[in-house]
């Protein structure tokens, strides 16, 4: 009780601290007044001093009653209801309805069954082989959350209870490593190409606005090549150093695996049916795009998965884990595009630019990237993030003598998957593997900030030589 009250006090207290200072120049006293609200509510979400849902919807009901984004109370609450209707919200619930089909049905057990007899000797095998495979999906799938949420999460999620890893106590012995593993690579994926997030295509368009700049598909795979092989390479066997698991080689478990398959029998019809409807959403994540939306795909198939019989709809209500994921990324999408409503983040870009008058390109690019990058902090979507920010940061940085603007434009569309490394709520395979519980609160933000160190420094400083040599 006492640590929950302390808590509270130091989100209080943070917001009480910004309302004493006077709003900044520039910028209006509701802005500033929102800002206080956003900062207390974020160090809630770092503290938790009660469930995170609720802190989310607290901090939502508090912004839409005081009018700070909608002065008028009927586009306050639709403002404040608006990130339940947000496609990747669904999406992210989707993959946890993915997951419970895998496991009723027993195909995630199989597959995670053959994964271990096949490279479970050695937990590094393993990690190296989750990366594998979102880097193989990674090219034809738009979506961080339809791939790795949707197809490579319901699977790795079987495994950790293999090893008798569950949640809590036992987390660490695998569970912890191949969730943060399964995260940290597909950060690393969305990056790689062009295809494997919507909004990378969207910050091309934006570029393009912006300083007339085209980038292409070869261009981008070629520009981000050598960050991205080094980091792939890298991620498995950092986490295992800087995250270890517990168990790390067990020549017993493939046998036992072997001998669990063989339990198991042939596969059985709701398997079959299970993994047709998974290949169905697959292709059409990959080829359908252009004519149906990944979050209906996904609410079409969590539809087929009642009608044949594969889940209930009682199992659908019962899980308690999506639904709770679905609320508080609902409404901390919606308290993150306050921010951008506000005009909070146009204004603090600008405020900064203003600074670097006179600093040599190469450290102005680095420190526009590292704003760009870790002002993610206050976005629980890529998309908006993008749309509120990328226009103002690439018009700052050429506006500047000297700073070569495709290496500029192509560094801040990178950073795009990257970033959403940093917080549990950054992009949709961070709520995802949050979700499990496999890793605490304090570890998530702690290996956030870690990674997202490495992540940027590798931006900086194998990109920024790298994409000079190539665009020269």
């Amino acid at each position: 009780m006492k640590s929950m009250v302390w808590k509270a006090l130091v989100s209080v207290i943070v917001a009480v601290v910004i309302l004493i200072v006077p709003s900044p120049e520039g910028l209006k006293l509701t802005a500033w007044y929102y800002f206080a609200l956003f900062a207390a509510v974020i160090v809630g979400l770092i503290l938790e001093p009660i469930p995170i849902a609720a802190l989310g919807l607290i901090g939502v009901a508090l912004a839409a009653a005081l009018g700070l984004v909608e002065p008028k109370p009927g586009d306050a609450i639709r403002w404040g209801l608006a990130g339940f209707s947000n496609n990747t919200v669904w999406l992210i619930f989707g993959a946890f309805m993915f997951a419970m089909g895998y496991e009723k049905t027993g195909l995630g057990r199989r597959i995670a069954l053959s994964l271990v007899k096949g490279l479970g000797g050695k937990t590094l095998g393993l990690g190296y082989a989750v990366a594998l495979a979102d880097l193989a999906l990674a090219p034809v799938t738009p979506s961080n959350t339809a791939r790795t949420g949707g197809t490579i999460f319901p699977i790795v999620v079987n495994i950790p209870g293999l090893y008798g890893s569950q949640p809590g106590e036992t987390g660490r012995k695998i569970g912890s490593y191949l969730m943060w593993t399964v995260f940290a690579a597909s950060c690393i994926t969305s990056s790689m190409f062009i295809t494997a997030l919507a909004p990378n295509v969207l910050a091309i368009v934006l570029v393009k606005k912006a300083v007339n700049l085209d980038i292409s598909w070869p261009q981008w795979f070629i520009g981000f090549l050598p960050m991205g092989i080094a980091m792939l390479i890298a991620v498995p066997y950092l986490v295992y150093k800087i995250y270890p698991p517990e168990i790390k080689t067990s020549k017993e478990v493939p046998t036992w695996a072997a001998q669990e398959l063989t339990k198991m029998g042939k596969i059985t019809p709701k398997e079959i049916g299970m993994a047709l409807l998974i290949i169905l959403a697959l292709l059409l994540w990959i080829f359908g795009s252009k004519i149906i939306d990944a979050t209906t795909v996904a609410l079409v198939i969590i539809g087929l998965m009642v009608v044949v019989g594969i889940v209930k709809w009682e199992d659908i209500l019962g899980n308690k884990p999506a639904w709770n994921v679905l609320v508080w990324t609902a409404t901390v999408v919606t308290l993150a595009d306050g921010l951008n409503k506000v005009g909070f983040i146009t204004w603090f870009a600008k405020v900064v630019s203003a600074f670097l008058m006179g600093m040599s390109p190469i450290v102005v690019m680095a420190i526009l990237v590292a704003i760009f990058f870790f002002i993610h902090y206050m976005f629980a979507n890529i998309t908006s993030h993008a749309l509120a920010v990328l226009p103002v940061i690439i018009a700052a940085g050429a506006a500047l003598p000297g700073v070569p603007v495709k290496t500029f434009g192509m560094l801040l569309c990178y950073c795009l998957g990257i970033m959403g490394i940093i917080t549990p709520y950054a992009t949709g395979p961070a709520i995802v593997c949050y979700g499990t519980g496999y890793i605490p609160r304090r570890n998530f933000w702690t290996l956030g900030a870690i990674f997202g160190v490495i992540f940027l420094a590798s931006l900086i400083f194998i990109e920024i030589p790298y994409l000079s040599f190539i665009n020269h």
